[in-house]
């Protein structure tokens, strides 16, 4: 019996891992499309800020740290609303979207939340047709 849990116990981990692989290499793939586009690879906070301008939708200009980190929330709120986590309220006197938190966002570890966030970021890009 417990040569049989652990042979399961082995195909699962092996799975999440070939899941995790493919992640990071789609996460790069992305990474690589947008150096290709606007002359850099960007990290995490990078493809956020990346997804706020495009969601505000008033083209590139100069933001102020405040304005970045507002547009990563945009960001953020945006790629979680497809699974349930944040609706779209509506825009504000200067055309910026805001948000309501619908659920709570489960509870990982940091690599966790990150490897979520790209998922979800990967699925945001691919809706756009950019990937």
């Amino acid at each position: 019996m417990w040569q049989a849990v652990e042979s399961h116990l082995f195909i699962l981990l092996q799975t999440m891992q070939h899941m995790e692989e493919d992640l990071q290499v789609r996460w790069l793939k992305l990474r690589i499309k947008l150096k290709e586009k606007f002359g850099i690879k960007p990290d995490m906070n990078g493809v956020l800020l990346l997804i706020g301008i495009q969601e505000l939708g008033q083209g590139p200009q100069e933001f102020s740290k405040e304005q970045k980190q507002d547009l990563m929330h945009i960001a953020v709120c945006t790629i979680l609303m497809p699974s349930g986590y944040y609706k779209f309220d509506g825009m504000d006197e200067e055309g910026w979207p805001h948000f309501s938190q619908v659920k709570a966002l489960p509870e990982h570890h940091t690599f966790e939340q990150e490897n979520n966030l790209k998922d979800h970021a990967l699925m945001y890009f691919k809706e756009q047709g950019i990937i």
